[in-house]
C-alpha cells in the first residue's frame, strides 16, 4: 500500500511540474507553434518532456547576461575603445540623411552597438582551401594580437595546421586567444588545448553549463570569427576540419563561404569576440583597439544571440526580406523557418521580388531534411524558386537583398534565429556584391530546381513524417 501511495505521489508531482512548465512554455515561448507543442508534451507526457524542456526550452542564456553585467565596466570600456577606433570611418545616420539610407541599413545599424563603417576592403573566400590559406596568412602577419573563435575544431590535419599557426604567432610574442564551443568541439582532445597553452596561447571553452544551470546545453556559440590586430577579420560558415576540404566520404564535396574584411569593421568583430571571451573565461581581455582604412566598402558586423533583449537574428532576416524590392536570394544548409518568415517570403514574391532559396540536395540531418519538404506547397505554390545543390554538402550562409550582401554563420532556422550565438557581415554593394552574385549564379547552375510535383509524388507516409518533423522545428 505504501508503495502504491509513493508511486501515486510521484505521478502527481511529475504531472504538477509538467503543468507548471507548460504554463511557462505558453507564457514565454519563442513561437506560438513551439509553445503549443511544448505545452502538449509537458501535460500529456511529462516524464519525457520535462527533462527535454529543461534542456531545450530556455529562451535566453541568462548566465551570459549575468556575466555581461559582472563585466559591464570592462565591456563598456572596450565598447568605447571600439567606437573611438571606428569613429573616423563611421557612417552616421541622422534624420536629415535617412532618406538616402535603406531601411535595412538603418535597422541593421540599430541592432548593433557599433556602426556601419567606410574604408573596408572585402575578399570573398569561396571554399575551405581559400579560407584556410587566408586564415594562416592572417595569423602569420599578426604583430600584436589574434582572436580565434570556431564552433567546431577537429584534431586532424586541418586542426593541426591551425594549431601550428597559433603557436608560431605566440612564439613571436603575439597575444593569441583561442575560443571554441564546448558542444560543437566536444570531441576536441584535451591534449590539443594543453599543447596550445604550453605554447603561450590563452584558451577557453564556451560552455553554457558553466554557471548555475546545467540544463543550458541547448545554447551554442556558432560563430566562426578570426580577428588579427584589429584590422583584419574573417567571418563565415567554415569550421576547422578535414571534411571542409572534401576528405570525408560521408559529406563528399563541401561547399562553404567565408569573407575577409580588412579595415575598421574588423574592430566590431573583435568587440563581439571579447563579449564571448568574457563569458567563457570569466575576464575581459586586454587588447589593442587601433585600426586603419584599407579600402572603400561599407561594412557592418551584426552579432546576434539568445542574450540579446530582442531576437536580433530573426529581426535582421525579416527586415532583409521585407526591404527587398528586386531580389532576395539566400543559400543555407538548413531551411526550417517559422511561419512569420514564410509569410515574409510569400509577400516578397507577391511584390514581384525574385526570391530564390538554395539548399543542399542532402543536408545530412534527417529531421531537417524531412521538415524542408513540408514547406514545398507554401514556398513553391507562392512562386518562390527553390534549388537543391547537387555536387555535395552546401553549408554556406549567404544572402543577397537587392544590393546588400550578408555573409555569416546563421542558418535559416529557429536555432540560429533564437538559440545560437551567430554573427553576420553586411556589405552595401561594392566589390563583394559582384563576387557574391557570380558565386550564387555558379552554384545555381550546379543545382536542380525543385517543383511541386516532387512533393506530390511522395507517399502519404513521407508527407506525414515531414509535417511531424516540422513540429520539432522549435528545437532543431
Amino acid at each position: 500500500m505504501d508503495v502504491l501511495l509513493t508511486i501515486a505521489s510521484i505521478v502527481v508531482i511529475v504531472e504538477v511540474v509538467g503543468i507548471w512548465l507548460a504554463v511557462d512554455a505558453i507564457g514565454r515561448g519563442r513561437t506560438p507553434q513551439g509553445a503549443f507543442a511544448w505545452a502538449l508534451a509537458l501535460i500529456f507526457a511529462p516524464p519525457l518532456a520535462i527533462p527535454l524542456y529543461l534542456l531545450f526550452g530556455a529562451r535566453r542564456l541568462d548566465g551570459y547576461v549575468r556575466a555581461r553585467r559582472r563585466g559591464q565596466v570592462g565591456i563598456d570600456r572596450l565598447s568605447q575603445f571600439a567606437n573611438d577606433a571606428m569613429r573616423p570611418w563611421r557612417i552616421d545616420m541622422p534624420l536629415v540623411e535617412r532618406e538616402h539610407k535603406s531601411p535595412l541599413q538603418i535597422v541593421a545599424d540599430r541592432l548593433t552597438t557599433t556602426s556601419w563603417t567606410r574604408g573596408n576592403q572585402t575578399t570573398l573566400l569561396v571554399d575551405a582551401h581559400a579560407t584556410y590559406a587566408a586564415l594562416e596568412a592572417a595569423l602569420a602577419s599578426a604583430v600584436h594580437q589574434a582572436c580565434v573563435q570556431f564552433y567546431i575544431v577537429r584534431d586532424d590535419a586541418v586542426g593541426q595546421r591551425l594549431q601550428h599557426a597559433m603557436l608560431a604567432a605566440a612564439a613571436r610574442g603575439v597575444k593569441v586567444l583561442f575560443l571554441v564551443d564546448d558542444v560543437g568541439s566536444v570531441a576536441l582532445a584535451h591534449q590539443y588545448i594543453e599543447t596550445l597553452e604550453r605554447g603561450g596561447v590563452q584558451c577557453a571553452r564556451f560552455s553554457p553549463r558553466r554557471i548555475l544551470n546545467p540544463f543550458h546545453l541547448n545554447f551554442r556559440n556558432h560563430r566562426k570569427v578570426v580577428v588579427v590586430d584589429g584590422h583584419t577579420a574573417l567571418v563565415g560558415g567554415t569550421n576547422i576540419g578535414n571534411e571542409h576540404l572534401g576528405h570525408d566520404p560521408a559529406f563528399g564535396q563541401w561547399r562553404d563561404t567565408h569573407v575577409q574584411i580588412d579595415g575598421p569593421a574588423a574592430i566590431a568583430a573583435q568587440l563581439a569576440f571579447c563579449e564571448d571571451w568574457n563569458w567563457a573565461a570569466g575576464r575581459v581581455p586586454e587588447l589593442r583597439w587601433d585600426t586603419a582604412a584599407r579600402g572603400s566598402e561599407h561594412v557592418l558586423i551584426v552579432p546576434t544571440g539568445p542574450a540579446d533583449e530582442l531576437e536580433t537574428c530573426a529581426l535582421l532576416f525579416h527586415q532583409a526580406i521585407h526591404h527587398a524590392r528586386r531580389r532576395f536570394w539566400i543559400a543555407t544548409p538548413y531551411f526550417v523557418p517559422d511561419e512569420a518568415i514564410v509569410t515574409s517570403l510569400q509577400l516578397a514574391r507577391l511584390r514581384g521580388v525574385d526570391v530564390r532559396i538554395l539548399i543542399p540536395e542532402d543536408c545530412r540531418n534527417a529531421l531537417v531534411q524531412r521538415s524542408t519538404y513540408s514547406y514545398y506547397e507554401e514556398i513553391l505554390g507562392a512562386g518562390i524558386s527553390l534549388y537543391r545543390y547537387l555536387p555535395g554538402f552546401l553549408h554556406h550562409k549567404v544572402f543577397l537583398a537587392d544590393d546588400m550582401v550578408g555573409i555569416g554563420t546563421a542558418n535559416f532556422d529557429n536555432r540560429s534565429f533564437r538559440i545560437n550565438f551567430e554573427i553576420t557581415a553586411l556589405a552595401d554593394g561594392g566589390g563583394l556584391l559582384r563576387t557574391a552574385e557570380a558565386m550564387f549564379n555558379d552554384d545555381l547552375r550546379q543545382s536542380r530546381q525543385a517543383h511541386l510535383a516532387d512533393w506530390a509524388a511522395r507517399s502519404w507516409l513521407f508527407r506525414a513524417s515531414a509535417r511531424i518533423s516540422r513540429l520539432m522545428s522549435p528545437v532543431q
